[in-house]
């Protein structure tokens, strides 16, 4: 396909039917407000759909020794009643939960379902590079529909395994290869719809406040998988898949890509980011030459706009050393997010052990600290004007984090309460803003050529490159969780540290071009923008 890649695009219908509706237009804040919750919803409902295999995992696989706690048993603050609580033989309610389900109750039944979870996101990575390209080139609006309709389709199939009394391991290994496959159209699309409504001006507290749907997506996630478990583990599939499919419904009716979608131009957007005013939308479909129904065309947005390849996208500076660190760092974020219910149905919290849906709604509040995490290190990265500080202080600090979870998140359930927050905090900031605000900033870098955007061609680089890792911690963790779980944080504090090293030389260029020393290979007294720190300086 030709790198000057015209396409037309049409007003979303939900759009047009607003303005019928009210009679005039949104201005440039409700749109950006209105893109930021569509965006929003639209990947926690990915990500919801990717939570229920870490929740029936215990279903699937159980050990027989391990009881869950009793509903006479007091539980301390905050959890109380609403997460702890289970009453006597609940687990025997879920059926086949005693003796798990064929092919994942065998002796290598851990084995397989890390199998299964590295088949997902060995596709999911692949298929990211593939689809930020094409996320660059096609209608983002229609290509984020397409991928979470058949998302759901897939997820859901998973589950009807159970509904049809499938016990063949290579159905399971099917249906998440294709999900994976699917799920890859999500973070590149989105991101970048993010990247083309709002300007580099905090942009990293902007996008840390905006990325907690990641942790909002995997706690509704858990608890919707939780909730419907006693029916059956399949329908733990079946309703998050019929919720993104319900998501890809609403991003086709309002999801507007590029302002110039709907008549916005780009410098009415490089002056309300300068100024703060706010811009009318009266007029917009007559400046556009028709009557707000029809096809926009604009400078970057549906007309003529020009896309980068893999290999050049790989070159602008600061791409391939965030990339490496976001493979260890989402290898950690990935192994809690898949593993960690099961963690805590396999270990003693207290002298007991809970139930599978006990752990899955106590797993969610690794999500919480998350979401403080991906808040913090925006704003943090935003006042000090250092992505890379921000990014590797964060995977140190993980380090001692998961450490004391280990050693004391056994002792008693309150403590594993806090450290569970905070190893969520220091796990899921730095992974938070190198998929966002970092993948912004490097997908409109100033070493493009002219009107060139590369939001989603970069954005899949980095979080592909991530999702490798991804794929590799919960298989890595399905085998060696059988030998012990001290090797399984071992390995994950290993990661950490890193992927905080690999950011070393970022992390010397940004102290040294704050303390305005000259860099070796750069330009002394060179004062780059608040979201592109040190990266001129790294060509």
């Amino acid at each position: 396909m030709d790198a000057n890649f015209v396409l037309v695009r049409q007003i979303p219908p939900g759009i047009r039917l607003l303005r019928a509706a009210r009679g005039r237009d949104w201005t440039l804040k409700t749109y950006r407000y209105a893109i930021l919750l569509v965006t929003f919803i639209a990947y926690a409902c990915y990500h919801a759909s990717r939570k229920p295999s870490s929740i029936v995992k215990s279903v699937l696989d159980p050990d027989p020794l391990n009881q869950p706690l009793s509903g006479n048993d007091p539980y301390p603050w905050p959890i109380g009643n609403v997460f702890i609580k289970e009453e006597e033989g609940q687990n025997s309610s879920i059926e086949g939960s005693s003796r798990g389900w064929a092919p994942f109750n065998g002796k290598d039944g851990t084995s397989k379902l890390g199998e299964i979870d590295v088949a997902f996101l060995s596709c999911y990575s692949l298929g990211m590079y593939v689809a930020g390209h094409l996320g660059d080139k096609l209608d983002l609006r229609l290509f984020l529909t397409s991928g979470m309709v058949g998302s759901g389709i897939f997820v859901a199939l998973f589950g009807m395994g159970y509904i049809w009394n499938v016990h063949v391991f290579w159905f399971y290994l099917a249906m998440q290869m294709v999900a994976g496959l699917f799920q890859a159209t999500g973070w590149p699309s989105v991101v970048a719809v993010i990247g083309n409504w709002f300007g580099k001006r905090k942009r990293g507290l902007i996008m840390g406040i905006w990325n907690a749907h990641t942790s909002v997506g995997n706690i509704s996630g858990s608890l919707l998988a939780a909730a419907v478990l006693s029916c059956g583990w399949g329908w733990s599939f079946i309703v998050p898949g019929a919720f993104i499919v319900l998501g890809g419904v609403l991003v086709f009716l309002f999801l507007a890509p590029y302002p110039e979608d709907i008549g916005f131009t780009t410098a009415q957007l490089m002056a309300t980011d300068d100024n703060g005013q706010d811009v009318e939308g009266q007029n917009r479909g007559e400046a556009a030459g028709n009557d707000g129904g029809g096809p926009v065309p604009g400078p970057c947005g549906s007309g003529l706009r020009t896309s980068v390849g893999l290999v050049e996208a790989c070159l602008i500076p600061g791409v391939i050393p965030f990339a490496l660190c976001l493979f260890f760092s989402k290898l950690v974020a990935y192994t809690f997010l898949y593993w960690l219910p099961f963690y805590l149905s396999q270990t003693a919290i207290g002298g007991h052990f809970m139930s599978v849906k006990s752990a899955g709604n106590l797993s969610t509040l690794f999500d919480v600290g998350g979401i403080v995490g991906g808040i913090l290190a925006g704003y943090i990265s935003d006042r000090l004007k250092a992505r890379a500080i921000t990014a590797a202080s964060f995977m140190y600090m993980a380090i001692p984090a998961m450490l004391l979870y280990r050693w004391y998140g056994s002792v008693s359930q309150s403590l594993n309460i806090i450290l569970m927050m905070i190893a969520g905090l220091f796990v899921n900031g730095p992974y938070a803003l190198i998929t966002t605000a970092v993948s912004a900033d490097l997908g409109t870098h100033s070493s493009l050529r002219g009107d060139s955007r590369a939001l989603a061609t970069v954005t899949a680089i980095i979080d592909g490159t991530g999702s490798i890792g991804a794929a590799l911690g919960p298989l890595l963790t399905g085998f060696l969780s059988t030998r012990g779980w001290n090797l399984v944080f071992v390995m994950l504090m290993l990661c950490a540290l890193v992927a905080g090293l690999l950011l070393t030389r970022l992390v010397i260029a940004e102290i040294a071009e704050k303390a305005d020393r000259p860099i070796p290979g750069g330009k002394q007294g060179h004062e780059a923008p608040a979201s592109e720190p040190l990266l001129g300086n790294l060509r």
